[in-house]
């Protein structure tokens, strides 16, 4: 890695961002792991300083998300709802400033949730609360009684003999790790993700699953799942967090437990989503692009707020501070609130197919989707630019992080994987897995001076990406 110190004063001092930096202005440079963390003070140029202000004292980000959530609420992939949203989106990039505002249109396989109820018929009858999982098949209409058996994780399912489990109901427990970067999410969704497979290769007439949640409230948390193309599809749902304990303390008496299992989604055919693009044009490499976004679907349990119309307000929000400035950058930015990502990334996948083209020209590419915490450090994997970035980091007081293995979000993971450079803004996400996915989701959760830090942070990001003539390659 290049001296931090050294090619951040020739960059910034180049493009006029920074007007001095000294030895003692970036001292710290510690390894830890595969990392390096660098701590770099520097004085800001009169662009970023208007930047920073307007932002830390503004509630740009705060009040689009408040918009989206108000005038829409939630907004499932494919549905009238996702349509009202793209209209609103259309609307609100414009009225910010945007040019080229549009939609880029794709089509997903529709489903909506239905009838969903649980009970313990035996030993102790009484009620649970659950949700269908997405993408799930239904149970019968007057659903399904059967035998519990219990596995305390998705791996002890994994490792369960070939069938056994024909008539029973799975339940699969597992508690989730809380972490600021979320880092428990990933084990954990396995069993969202993959527990209806392992189940149904076992003979099991349907799954209930532990929520995949940090929280101890009685929502349970819906989410994506996926069936195996070479096993029988069986229904999978999510049990709240204090319904999985009580289950647990049943089954633990050693009584046979008994549940009455009624979930009724349904596929709905092929429907519309889109991806809506605005851009504020670049003066003198128009085709250059610079790319930030957040998701404009959402789940239909709460309003999306956390998940993502944080992250449309955060990366639009960025996008109408340069705009309020009269700010002109050199290269492209372009805000993108991509359609359909709850149910499998299909607006990311959508945009890399559909730009492909032009993905040699995207210079640099992040996404707001990890709530609406205030950032405590900034990422990039392994590239060029490590210094431009340590400066994006420095400007709104944050540690840079090198070489971490990050995609950018995850919409941005598609054009990653196909040679786009990516950074990210780690947010604290210590509660954010206690909203994730379930009613709670809503926008009285957001704090407005955590969101204008974001609007900080992705507006230099912006800028500065936007003007330097590092290619991050």
């Amino acid at each position: 890695m290049r001296s931090f110190l050294t090619a951040s004063v020739l960059a910034l001092s180049a493009l006029g961002f920074a007007t001095a930096c000294s030895q003692s202005d970036a001292q710290k440079v510690v390894n830890t792991g595969q990392a390096k963390v660098a701590s770099l003070n520097v004085d800001l140029s009169p662009e970023l300083k208007t930047l920073i202000t307007t932002s830390r004292d503004g509630t740009h980000g705060y009040d689009i998300t408040e918009s989206l959530t108000t005038e829409i609420g939630a907004r499932l992939a494919g549905t009238p709802a996702e349509a009202r949203a793209r209209d609103w989106a259309i609307a609100k990039f414009k009225a910010i400033g945007l040019e080229n505002v549009r939609v880029e249109p794709f089509s997903i396989p529709g489903w909506e949730r239905g009838v969903e109820t649980a009970q313990i018929t035996a030993p102790y009858p009484q009620n649970m609360v659950i949700t269908s999982l997405g993408g799930s098949v239904a149970t019968p209409a007057q659903g399904i009684k059967a035998q519990v058996a219990y596995f305390e994780s998705f791996e002890a399912l994994e490792a369960a003999p070939a069938g056994g489990l024909e008539g029973k109901i799975v339940f699969i427990s597992g508690l989730m790790k809380k972490a600021p970067d979320g880092a428990g999410y990933g084990p954990a969704n396995r069993k969202r993700r993959s527990g209806a497979t392992e189940a149904g290769k076992r003979g099991a007439l349907a799954v209930v699953i532990r929520s995949v949640g940090t929280d101890s409230h009685r929502f349970p948390h819906t989410g994506q799942m996926r069936y195996a193309e070479d096993v029988k599809p069986i229904p999978i749902g999510a049990l709240s967090a204090p319904d999985a304990d009580q289950l647990e303390r049943i089954l633990q008496t050693g009584q046979k437990v008994e549940m009455n299992l009624t979930l009724t989604p349904r596929s709905t055919g092929v429907k519309p989503s889109g991806n809506v693009i605005g851009e504020i044009i670049g003066t003198e490499s128009p085709d250059e692009i610079v790319l930030i976004g957040g998701h404009l679907d959402s789940w239909d349990l709460g309003t999306g707020a956390i998940d993502d119309g944080a992250g449309i307000g955060i990366s639009a929000g960025a996008a109408q501070v340069i705009l309020e400035a009269g700010l002109k950058p050199k290269r492209t930015i372009r805000v993108v609130a991509f359609g359909a990502e709850e149910v499998g990334l299909l607006g990311g996948r959508a945009y890399a197919e559909q730009h492909k083209a032009e993905l040699d020209k995207h210079i640099l590419a992040t996404e707001s989707d990890f709530g609406a915490g205030a950032p405590y450090e900034v990422h990039q994997g392994v590239g060029s630019g490590q210094d431009v970035i340590a400066q994006m980091a420095a400007a709104v007081g944050l540690p840079f992080k090198a070489d971490i293995d990050t995609n950018g979000g995850p919409d941005i993971g598609p054009m990653h994987d196909e040679g786009v450079p990516v950074m990210r803004f780690q947010q604290n996400g210590i509660d954010y897995f206690d909203l994730h996915h379930t009613p709670d989701d809503t926008f009285d959760k957001i704090k407005p001076e955590d969101m204008a830090e974001n609007v900080a942070a992705f507006a230099t990001m912006a800028w500065i990406a936007a003007n330097t003539d590092e290619n991050f390659k």
